[in-house]
């Protein structure tokens, strides 16, 4: 049976509810009497996502309401969602302002609804995407959001959504159909020449650059197919799904375009013949030729390059020379420097070295630099292959320096440097995208007297430990209902025998079976360095952590230690005491003893970040093991109470859904209030006293690993 729909007064009762009374009645009252008229289904549903908007702002919420009985005449249910997700994200990313401009331009988005539905997301493809652009040849690039599709020879952008394909699939292939065309402009030389030069003395300089794409779009489509046969045929099957044809009288060019020696000097020298036939229209994935950021760029590019290059050739000359005088018996051979010749092999750039005509095998960072240089002129220029000479150059200021995140979080905050990780929104029941700015950071090491007091004050229960995590490692396994074995399963014996007397086949599986299995576990301890654990709780987490670490190395098993804190969403902050391919050495034994309280206690970017770590390790059982002294918590933005504990919570079940078995070890006596619903009913244990951590370790860790 169909519910009556709500009256005007019970929906002014929700309203000021969820709006706390902060708007006039004069400003309610239209809304509810626009949504008296929907049907009960249609008001509990615009009422549930008032509700929801509300907890990012009120200001939006009454935005939306105002909108909403329009909008389920125009849209269907998952289009208005799609809408008031894309309102709270605006007002995350851009503020108020920018949150109400959409709000306001609702017939837009019910005319371009489609993008919504199937588009393919800039933050979505990038992660995947930045992998492929990572193993193409040529120079290293880089993938960032933009206006539109273009390159300036050194970073590759893509819109904030590209959605001209139907289906949701098709766009994501025209997102890396448009990447690998914009990665071809750099590997096979557009970008080599002036663009802007080269149109500059036609009497339509910008359609003449127009031109000059579509004569490219020839060529490196032609040049893709044959490097990347595959996406070359994705290319052309979403030419054909967008109607992209060869304009009138282009046939006769694309025959000399398509040429397996054709250049960017072809494309010039075809140029003129181009702009006396019709336009080319610009195909699905071509994008735009920035000229004036692709010069920019290079400019920027070519001195520091040069320099960097033959600082690094100096190096490798005094290396050298250095092995030469070192072995008596090599002869003494002419000084003629170093030579480079390009070897282009099954599409990938490489190059082979060669110094005083011995050949050399240079190492990544140079390779990099000679294929960028390579890219900028076709060739290595012989100034840069000369040394640099002593004192020629500041070496400091051509080395990639590590950037230090503490000094990025000084004056005015910017996200340089940083990774974004969503966070659960339990309100609007969607994540803020994009939400926390992480940086991860090395823990000061500090080499005082505490991991050798640490062992002597536990110098029993170190040996303790050793023996039974040696025991964990040589524990044979007990397999049941084995077809041949070392005893009888008597369980198993009984069922066969009942199943004979019934009639029924007996069971040949009747024995047990000791079994060796190989231990295959990656495990990373989590540890909370909140400003909360200051004192003798800060004490024994060390003391834990040196003692896990000491019975660990008998164990075998692959542990990492990270700790965490953060100070509101743009301040999270992840500490590496030790990495997984880090051996244990007094520098960890170190950084555990400088282990120090921070900030607060924010969790999911942390569980987020752990769990991906996790995701690129090769091992049968994963385990993210939390040490911490309470719930999770931020004091200066709504990360506090029920928020706090709903994000960490969809944080753990993003690690489960991807083999992450998480734990936690809690000194937090009221955690039985929420750690169940975190975590799970056996996922957790809480310590009375933080003085029995040191004690429960080795108990502890079978029971998460078994």
């Amino acid at each position: 049976m169909t519910e009556a729909p709500l009256s005007r007064v019970e929906i002014e009762a929700h309203l000021d509810r969820c709006l706390e009374t902060e708007f006039t009645f004069h400003q309610v009252g239209p809304v509810a009497r626009a949504l008296c008229r929907l049907t009960r289904e249609d008001q509990a549903f615009v009422l549930d996502w008032i509700k929801r908007i509300a907890t990012t702002h009120i200001t939006l919420a009454f935005h939306f309401a105002k909108r909403a009985p329009d909008m389920l005449n125009r849209l269907d249910r998952r289009a208005i969602e799609a809408w008031a997700v894309r309102l709270c994200d605006t007002y995350d990313r851009a503020g108020m302002y920018a949150a109400l401009a959409v709000a306001e331009r609702t017939g837009d988005f019910v005319r371009t609804r489609r993008h919504h539905a199937a588009g393919a997301l800039f933050e979505d493809v990038a992660p995947v995407l930045g992998n492929f652009v990572r193993g193409l040849s040529g120079r290293a690039l880089k993938l960032d959001q933009g206006e539109s599709i273009h390159t300036d020879g050194e970073r590759l952008f893509l819109p904030a959504i590209l959605a001209e394909m139907a289906e949701a699939a098709d766009n994501f292939k025209l997102a890396k159909a448009c990447i690998a065309f914009l990665w071809a402009q750099t590997r096979f030389g557009t970008l080599r020449v002036d663009l802007r030069a080269a149109c500059a003395g036609y009497a339509q300089p910008e359609r003449a650059l127009n031109q000059l794409l579509g004569l490219e779009t020839l060529r490196l489509s032609a040049r893709i197919e044959h490097e990347l046969p595959g996406l070359g045929r994705e290319m052309a099957r979403l030419r054909a799904a967008s109607g992209n044809t060869l304009p009138p009288g282009w046939a006769g060019i694309e025959a000399r375009m398509i040429a397996a020696d054709s250049t960017i000097e072809t494309s010039l020298a075809l140029l003129d013949e181009a702009c006396a036939l019709s336009d080319f229209p610009p195909w699905c994935y071509a994008g735009e030729l920035r000229p004036e950021a692709v010069a920019a760029c290079r400019a920027a590019r070519l001195d520091t390059e040069k320099a960097r290059l033959r600082i690094k050739l100096a190096e490798l000359a005094a290396e050298h020379a250095q092995k030469r005088h070192a072995d008596p018996g090599t002869e003494d051979t002419p000084e003629r420097g170093f030579t480079v010749e390009p070897r282009d092999e099954a599409g990938q750039l490489d190059f082979e070295v060669t110094l005083d005509g011995m050949p050399i095998a240079p190492p990544p960072d140079v390779k990099q630099l000679l294929a960028s240089v390579w890219l900028d002129f076709g060739d290595i220029p012989p100034e840069y292959l000369v040394p640099a000479g002593d004192g020629e150059y500041d070496a400091s200021r051509y080395r990639e320096q590590p950037e230090d995140p503490d000094a990025v979080w000084q004056g005015a905050y910017h996200e340089k440097g940083a990774l974004l990780y969503p966070e659960w929104d339990m309100g609007r029941q969607h994540y803020r995208k994009n939400w926390c700015v992480m940086r991860e950071k090395p823990v000061p090491p500090v080499f005082d007297d505490f991991p050798r007091a640490t062992l002597e004050k536990h110098g029993g229960l170190i040996r303790h430990l050793r023996k039974a995590f040696e025991a964990m490692r040589d524990e044979n396994r007990l397999l049941k209902r084995q077809e041949h074995g070392d005893d009888v399963d008597i369980d198993a014996l009984v069922e066969a025998l009942a199943d004979a007397r019934d009639g029924r086949e007996m069971s040949q599986r009747l024995f047990l079976r000791q079994h060796r299995a190989e231990r295959n576990i990656a495990v990373i301890f989590m540890v909370d360095m909140s400003g909360s654990t200051r004192g003798w709780i800060n004490d024994a987490e060390r003391e834990a952590l040196l003692l896990l670490c000491e019975a660990l190395e008998r164990l075998g098993d692959r542990y990492a230690i990270y700790g965490f804190s953060g100070i509101t969403r743009k301040r999270c902050e992840l500490f590496r005491v030790k990495t997984f391919e880090e051996a244990y050495n007094d520098v960890v034994r170190a950084r555990i003893s400088g282990i120090q309280p921070q900030e607060y206690t924010r969790m999911g970017f942390a569980i987020r970040h752990l769990t991906k770590l996790l995701g690129d390790i090769e091992a049968r059982t994963k385990v993210l093991v939390t040490l911490s002294d309470g719930r999770p918590d931020d004091y200066f933005d709504a990360y506090r109470g029920a928020y706090g504990i709903e994000d960490t919570r969809m944080a753990l079940l993003e690690a489960k859904r991807q083999g992450v078995r998480p734990f936690c070890i809690t000194l937090d006596k009221e955690a039985r209030d929420y750690l169940p619903h975190m975590y799970g009913a056996a996922r957790y244990i809480i310590l009375d006293d933080v003085r029995q951590l040191p004690l429960k370790v080795a108990d502890i860790y079978r029971h998460i690993t078994s």
